[in-house]
């Protein structure tokens, strides 16, 4: 009668069946835990062999309980309320949502029973589990703590600060009041409102509630009698408690002043950057206002420079497409194109193969529009349309700086395609990206569309793999030109 196998060992028995862990090195990390007595799946996990969320995936089959991905969700207060929070704590579980009678509950251990049955009796209803990590659970539940609180006290005092002003305008008839934002707002009124307590919180909270959540892009969206607030997560745009109306302008002002942009401008769009310190971690923000009919909308670009894979291991790819994209970044010339949606990982994608590649033995230079991630040992040359230096321009004067790697930051056109593949032509690798949805789409468009007829596709050549990765949805690769596509990276 063969041994019974641990959890531990079924998880991993089930990884290697998903592709994600080899039968080697499930048999190095076996002897790892005899030596040193540590959780097999804690090892799994320290040597980043898988991400959490495949764990969790893996996990869940074995289980026969569904996983769900606590980053990519909302969970609305009254809902992560029905259980105590020291019970959630406790316990490591958070309600995700409720349908009649039912509540769906995230554990990291779903074979608790004594947690089920507390949640049962606390709630009345009946618990329907799903697995999540024990990270995501916790991290979640500060989240839902901190922007509850600190979200809640800024709206509360910006309601009773407009319901004070609009008393002492009101006169004895009780008059009804309409107003609209002036235009022509005293300069010292923007830049003394920008500094107010209130106002320093909402700003810091939206920044740092977005790092939290690992959040792309931050949009401060003004309509009419509200202001829109969302963060782009995993490539989508996920709604998140605004902040008052009433303090749009101050909010706006107080983020210019952050990037050093002119608080009194507010017909023209402004571009600026801010660098904060979250956790320990230094993190850039590049900042684009817009001006619309109701207000000026925010866009913060956020760049964690920790979000850069180490190495090409921590990417996220199955083996097959990690194989295939670690010959091409490792041939001495070619070009590899990453194509995806915008928020898709594209550009992370591209500097985490940069961040392998920078050796003193190689001369690398890149062209960005703008420069968003700052490597040291890199050249970067960040475009300036206005004064003639695109990307096409660049890209010829690169080429006579000797360069071994060249990193383009978007291909636009037909000039900086043909270029691109010149270079790749003749004996450089180059790496760029395209904007499009699909690996399909991007090499149709490079072959008919916007870059026009400039021989790519027979230098590509290949055949799309439907499904490559967990993180990638095409590969084509011959002669050491890989092109791979990350849409819902």
């Amino acid at each position: 009668m063969p041994p019974i196998k641990s959890f531990g060992e079924r998880i991993a028995d089930a990884l290697v069946e998903d592709g994600l862990l080899s039968v080697k090195q499930v048999e190095e990390l076996l002897e790892l835990q005899k030596k040193e007595g540590t959780r097999l799946l804690k090892l799994i996990l320290e040597k980043s062999y898988v991400s959490e969320l495949d764990m969790v995936v893996s996990m869940g089959r074995v289980l026969n309980v569904p996983p769900v991905n606590l980053s990519r969700i909302g969970i609305p207060q009254e809902v992560a309320g029905l259980v105590p929070r020291e019970m959630a704590t406790n316990h490591k579980v958070l309600p995700v949502s409720r349908l009649d009678n039912k509540l769906f509950l995230a554990m990291a251990d779903p074979l608790n029973v004594l947690a089920l049955d507390d949640v049962k009796r606390s709630t009345k209803l009946e618990v329907m589990p799903m697995i999540a990590s024990e990270k995501a659970i916790l991290d979640k539940l500060n989240n839902l703590d901190g922007g509850r609180s600190t979200m809640e006290d800024i709206i509360q005092h910006a309601q009773r600060q407009a319901k004070e002003e609009a008393e002492a305008d009101a006169d004895a008839d009780n008059l009804v009041i309409s107003r609209e934002v002036s235009e022509d707002m005293n300069l010292d009124q923007l830049a003394a409102s920008s500094e107010e307590a209130p106002v320093i919180k909402l700003a810091n909270l939206v920044i740092v509630q977005a790092i939290k959540d690992r959040a792309s892009d931050i949009h401060i969206e003004p309509f009419e009698k509200t202001v829109r607030l969302r963060y782009r997560i995993d490539g989508v745009l996920v709604d998140v408690t605004p902040p008052p109306k009433n303090l749009q302008v101050a909010l706006a002002s107080r983020i210019k002043i952050m990037s050093n942009l002119d608080i009194a401008e507010r017909r023209l769009p402004q571009d600026g950057r801010m660098r904060v310190k979250v956790g320990g971690r230094d993190i850039d923000l590049r900042i684009s206002f817009l001006p619309t009919v109701h207000g000026e909308k925010c866009v913060m670009r956020i760049l964690d420079k920790s979000s850069l894979a180490s190495s090409l291991e921590k990417i996220g790819m199955d083996t097959d497409t990690f194989r295939r994209f670690k010959a091409a970044v490792d041939a001495p010339h070619g070009l590899i194109l990453v194509t995806g949606p915008t928020g898709s990982g594209k550009t992370t994608t591209l500097y985490s193969a940069l961040n392998v590649l920078n050796s003193p033995e190689y001369n690398i230079i890149t062209v960005e529009d703008p420069v968003e991630f700052q490597i040291a040992g890199i050249n970067q040359v960040p475009t300036k349309k206005e004064i003639g230096l695109t990307f096409a321009n660049a890209l010829r004067s690169i080429l006579r700086q000797d360069p071994d790697i060249i990193m383009i930051g978007e291909i636009r056109d037909q000039e900086t395609a043909e270029i691109a593949v010149e270079a790749a032509l003749t004996g450089h690798q180059v790496l760029s990206t395209l904007h499009c949805n699909d690996a399909a789409r991007g090499r149709r468009d490079r072959a008919h569309g916007r870059h026009g007829h400039c021989a790519v596709p027979d230098f590509l050549g290949g055949h799309p793999l439907l499904r490559a990765a967990p993180h990638a949805q095409g590969l084509l690769d011959l002669q050491g030109t890989a092109h791979l596509s990350t849409q819902d990276v």
